[in-house]
């Protein structure tokens, strides 16, 4: 199995070479915009926008014939992305150019690449550390990006393809809830706290207020101060971000391989999209969309696999209301969780309790599909399946009647129901039969079979 990492690579530049940098950035996206107005945005394919303009932009631009193929295919990698997501093409600023193994080289030797620009073939020594050598040394890399950051210094990010070991099978898992007021939360009962995350983040917004106000009221000297005081901090928060995630994940799959286990995420896709849509506060809504975890998620599968560490991800449906000792659905006020089964009576961390039960979602997926025997399949296999048990359909309000008071929990309301989402291991060899009412006197229900990868699919009475 192959794995490419891009490794960001500082350039040494002189002031003739950065002045043929700067040529080479600036027609780069003059093409592609050029390419993009003049072309109908349908065109996705590469071939087909070389073919209407490859001679046009290298007479008009002045760049050689492999960088107009890159200006043509890194158009229509936009597009396509662009047409998956409804929207259009927006312009391209000047600070990338894209390269292939015919345009770029690397040399280990002395620790330099070759870029082509306008004015031909230039050489640049890299600026670099040990790690970087480490992930250079004896590689062979087809394609780079050449950067050109806001203080004005270049980089180049080198994709080392690299192969990696096959995942390490495992049987048990580490399952990890993701949040905001703990960033990770493990089933090993590893945690990583985020409040000094989001006094960061809350300092930093409060300092890009102060210095935008300022801006906008001051004189045309503490305009320019404060510019150039934000152009200073772009970016620290964001680097911060970055590096509390590397340090968490790290710790995750470094856990992962000493105890022989996989790792199970929970999938947050469109969780900004579905919290929006309540009313919160200005701060609340910052907080929420500056949420990182799928950063987060990006790093662990990248580490793991590096690593040899299988990465499942499940649904996060109910997973913090369900107690990972019985099953039943419990009550959770802020980091506090207790199950509401007598039998069980279970009391802790929320969010340990839901990384737990991630990791019994986890395990579940990563057994083999279960075929029923008379269907040709083997026997053995289990899985957990999310069913509503005794719910009842309320009757209708009689006209003109008061509407009852709600007093809370699941099936408290009128209909009288005591319904819950119940996950349950159920053995392949058994067949679908019809339960027995159980203690605290749910009527009996029949048992269904449900396909692992969606499980609690139902909703709330």
């Amino acid at each position: 199995m192959a794995q490419v990492l891009t490794i960001s690579c500082k350039l040494k530049v002189s002031v003739s070479q950065a002045a043929k940098l700067d040529a080479t950035l600036d027609a780069f996206a003059k093409a592609l915009n050029c390419v993009n107005e003049n072309t109908p945005e349908k065109i996705v394919n590469a071939v087909k926008l070389q073919s209407l303009c490859y001679r046009e932009i290298r007479t008009r631009f002045g760049l050689s014939s492999n960088l107009a193929q890159q200006v043509c295919r890194r158009l229509a990698g936009a597009r396509k992305v662009a047409q998956q997501k409804n929207r259009p093409v927006k312009a391209f600023k000047s600070g990338f150019v894209t390269y292939d193994a015919r345009i770029f080289s690397f040399r280990e030797k002395d620790w330099t690449v070759s870029l082509t620009t306008v004015e031909g073939r230039e050489r640049f020594e890299l600026d670099i550390g040990h790690y970087q050598r480490g992930l250079l040394a004896g590689s062979n890399p087809k394609a780079a990006t050449l950067v050109k950051r806001q203080g004005g210094s270049y980089s180049i990010q080198i994709g080392v393809e690299s192969e990696v070991p096959e995942p390490e099978h495992a049987v048990k898992a580490i399952g990890v809830d993701l949040g905001r007021r703990d960033i990770a939360h493990t089933s090993e009962g590893d945690n990583w706290n985020g409040q000094q995350l989001n006094q960061v983040r809350d300092h930093y917004s409060r300092l890009r207020g102060v210095l935008q106000r300022k801006a906008s009221k001051g004189t045309r000297s503490t305009r320019r101060r404060c510019q150039q005081l934000l152009q200073r901090l772009s970016g620290r928060e964001r680097r911060f971000q970055t590096w509390v995630n590397h340090c968490i994940s790290k710790s995750i799959v470094a856990r992962a391989l000493a105890t022989h286990r996989f790792i199970a995420l929970e999938d947050l896709t469109g969780i900004r999209e579905r919290v929006n849509r309540q009313p919160r506060s200005k701060t609340e809504r910052r907080r929420a969309n500056s949420w990182a975890f799928y950063q987060l998620r990006q790093f662990v599968h990248y580490k793991a696999m590096r690593a040899g560490v299988k990465v499942v991800v499940v649904s996060p449906a109910y997973s913090s209301q369900t107690c990972h000792q019985c099953l039943w659905i419990g009550q959770r006020e802020g980091k506090h969780f207790r199950c509401v089964n007598p039998a069980c009576g279970w009391e802790g961390d929320a969010d340990l309790n839901g990384a737990n039960v991630i990791a019994l979602l986890g395990v579940a997926v990563n057994q083999p599909p279960y075929i029923p025997p008379h269907a040709g399949g083997q026997e053995g296999g289990s899985w957990l399946a999310c069913q509503l048990q005794g719910y009842q359909k309320p009757a209708p309000y009689p006209p003109q009647s008061p509407r009852p008071p709600y007093t809370g929990g699941w099936g408290a309301g009128r209909g009288g129901g005591r319904s819950r989402v119940v996950y349950s291991v159920i053995l392949s060899t058994l067949p679908p039969v019809r339960s027995e009412p159980d203690q605290v006197g749910q009527p009996g229900v029949v048992g269904s079979f449900y396909p692992r990868q969606d499980f609690c699919e139902g909703s709330r009475p």
